[in-house]
């Protein structure tokens, strides 16, 4: 199974104070996952900022059930039911969900809506993922959009253009300096099947070879291409290549490039080439940025 949606986590979050005992956050998430029967993976999944999901999706269920006034923080870091949390729980936990909590005017206020509002038609809160996911997913569609915006311009790119771009990627990620690859891009575009050669490393110990293929989006790069950039890169007593395209791999050309022994070829396709853009800020740029902060849990551990 997957991590379940954060409000899913209030009825669990409820039945673990419903013992008249003060219980600590993590006790709280021990409790909650072990009722919710999630594996080690489940427990490992992380949303696409690196935090964990358990721990993010319990904390909004506890950011909402302490905003409708369910649950109280004694002290740092730990948490027990209140008078209504404890009707609640008499009621049966599973009763605490999203609509549950709109009767409770703190709850309202925080949502910035009021009971009062007489165009209020139906359930107050329908968005069924955390604020933060929220967030992401917001950003993941803006990405994708841009991504395709990306696309459409690398397209009208010529052959040679492509390539040059492809080994501005490459450096913007790291693999040598500007300087030392500024004839990185071959004379001539596929000249003996490598488009492009840059550095490794910064101190230049060894070199990756490129192939670069700009094909329409719907096309596949099937297993053939790839045995004929092994071929070069043989040729060129190389051992490391990148075959980087705008359009996608055949799960031959994959198989055939995962298990080569002697030769190590990374596949990109124009998916993943659009994302390492966005992701490294190349042909790209930043319109607004915004900063999403939480608790400092250690600032508040020790004496302030």
């Amino acid at each position: 199974m997957s991590v379940p949606k954060f409000y899913e986590f209030m009825p669990s979050f409820i039945r673990c104070l419903g013992d008249g005992e003060v219980h600590t956050n993590k006790e709280i998430i021990e409790y909650c996952a072990d009722k919710l029967h999630l594996s080690e993976e489940d427990k490992a999944e992380t949303l696409s900022s690196g935090q964990s999901t358990l721990h993010n999706r319990v904390g909004w269920a506890r950011t909402y059930l302490k905003k409708a006034g369910l649950i109280h923080s004694p002290k740092r870091g730990s948490f027990c039911l209140t008078e209504e949390g404890r009707k609640a729980f008499n009621q049966g936990a599973e009763c605490v969900t999203l609509q549950y909590l709109e009767q409770f005017s703190s709850f309202l206020e925080f949502k910035g809506n009021s009971s009062s509002n007489p165009e209020q038609d139906g359930p107050l809160v329908t968005d069924q993922n955390s604020p933060q996911e929220r967030i992401e997913s917001a950003l993941n569609e803006l990405n994708e959009e841009l991504a395709g915006d990306l696309m459409t311009e690398i397209m009208k790119m010529t052959p040679y253009e492509f390539e040059r771009l492809v080994v501005k990627l490459l450096i913007k990620m790291g693999y040598g300096k500007p300087e030392e690859n500024k004839d990185a891009v071959t004379a001539k575009s596929g000249d003996e099947g490598i488009d492009g050669i840059v550095s490794s490393d910064k101190f230049g110990f060894d070199s990756i070879y490129i192939q670069a293929k700009q094909w329409k989006n719907d096309s596949t790069v099937g297993r053939p291409e790839i045995q004929k950039f092994l071929g070069a890169l043989a040729g060129q007593g190389a051992t490391k290549g990148i075959f980087i395209t705008t359009a996608k791999f055949s799960k031959e050309a994959e198989a055939f490039a995962a298990k080569q022994l002697h030769s190590k070829i990374v596949l990109v396709d124009g998916e993943r080439l659009t994302k390492l853009m966005i992701e490294f800020d190349l042909g790209v740029s930043t319109v607004h940025a915004y900063l999403v902060k939480r608790i400092d849990s250690d600032f508040f551990s020790d004496d302030v």
